[in-house]
């Protein structure tokens, strides 16, 4: 009797130091992006920032974004950013800074979105899909070996949405489905070109597994889930396997950046008048309403504790057409802009603090959490262990 009154004893104590452990540790930590636009100006202001005081609060010059975060969620633009910053370069840390990844996306934007010569009868802008492929098959390989990388070659778990054609359904890349099959396991700059496919200025892209077993004819994941937040909490909430210790959204600590509204209100006002609109401008409204849906539903579902939620967008800034010098403007401009925060069941407030503070805040209690714990990319267990892909 006595022995299992120890017994007892001992266990409580591990319980509690486990518990406590738990509720002073970490949360777990999503990052998402939205897709939008070509510039990706709102998001890359974002991420810069968000890396920069991350350093700045650790001391460490070295720390990137893939440290302080649990998972990354990206559409169109702000997929290609999500999988630069979390693309494994082989030895286990990011391919890319945020620096360097919104860097390169505004040196080479041209490019990424380059302008189809306009025939005699197309009033609509096309961009050029070649031109995109030779950018981000260059951008997301191995800098040793110019291998292509997959989605199990990133250093935390990616989440990327499409819209596939084939079955008429949202198909969302995941590395979680990539490491359990092949047959879920795509290229990188295969996933990046699926999401950024937008109708009317893409033609739909074909894309197979790495084994060749699964295919889809995607167009832009924007047109589902333009803003990727939900569907990666939603998975976290589901993946117990990544993420045993969710239970709920009390469990999580989310970071979700906007990319500024795609139409300004000339655009808005002229469809709600009956006035004729081009196809790529209510597209544009589509995506436009899709974010700001889904922030209104995670506003609800963090109306109990909102600093859990954190949305940093540009409501008075449209970032398309600025490159160049202009382009570092309008970042300052981005954090400069007071926040604006979703009330329950309806309605915005303008917020006394700019996103560049917001960012800030967010990053205290990043910092105060630790690093992330997650294993490392799948791929690296495969080395070592053939039955890691069911060999």
């Amino acid at each position: 009797m006595e022995l299992s009154q120890v017994t007892l004893e001992i266990f409580t104590k591990l319980e509690q130091k486990w518990l406590s452990h738990y509720e002073t540790a970490k949360k777990t930590r999503i990052l998402s992006i939205d897709g939008g636009g070509t510039t990706g100006i709102v998001a890359g202001a974002a991420l810069v920032h968000l890396e920069d005081q991350i350093r700045l609060k650790t001391g460490d010059p070295h720390a990137q974004i893939a440290d302080f975060f649990d998972i990354v969620a990206g559409t169109g633009i702000g997929a290609i950013l999500a999988a630069m910053i979390a693309a494994d370069d082989g030895s286990g840390r990011p391919l890319f800074t945020a620096r360097e990844a919104v860097s390169a996306v505004a040196d080479r934007n041209s490019e990424l979105y380059k302008v189809k010569p306009a025939g005699m009868f197309r009033r609509r802008r096309r961009y050029s899909g070649a031109s995109m492929d030779n950018v981000l098959r260059e951008l997301l390989r191995r800098r040793e070996d110019g291998k292509a990388l997959t989605l199990k070659d990133t250093c935390k778990p990616l989440l990327v949405p499409c819209f596939d054609l084939k079955s008429s359904a949202p198909f969302v890349f995941s590395r979680a489905d990539a490491s359990e099959s092949p047959s879920f396991n795509f290229e990188l700059w295969k996933v990046c070109r699926a999401t950024s496919a937008t109708p009317g200025r893409f033609k739909p892209f074909s894309l197979s597994s790495v084994d060749g077993k699964t295919s889809c004819s995607a167009v832009d994941g924007g047109l589902v889930m333009n803003n990727p937040t939900a569907a990666a909490v939603t998975h976290v909430l589901h993946n117990k396997r990544d993420f045993p210790s969710v239970n709920g959204v009390e469990d999580l600590l989310v970071l979700s950046l906007g990319n500024g509204p795609l139409n300004g209100r000339k655009a808005r006002g002229d469809v709600a008048a009956g006035c004729s609109s081009t196809s790529s401008v209510v597209v544009d409204i589509v995506l436009d309403g899709v974010s700001e849906t889904i922030d209104q539903m995670l506003g609800n579902a963090f109306c109990w504790n909102r600093t859990d939620y954190v949305r940093i967008q540009a409501n008075g800034f449209g970032g398309e057409g600025i490159v160049g010098p202009r382009r570092k403007e309008g970042e300052v401009e981005v954090l400069k802009e007071r926040g604006v925060e979703s009330l329950p069941f309806g309605g915005k407030r303008l917020l006394t603090e700019t996103n560049g503070q917001r960012i800030e805040s967010f990053v205290e209690r990043l910092v105060a959490s630790g690093k992330t714990s997650l294993p490392p990319s799948p791929c690296k267990e495969s080395a070592v262990n053939p039955l890691a892909n069911g060999r």
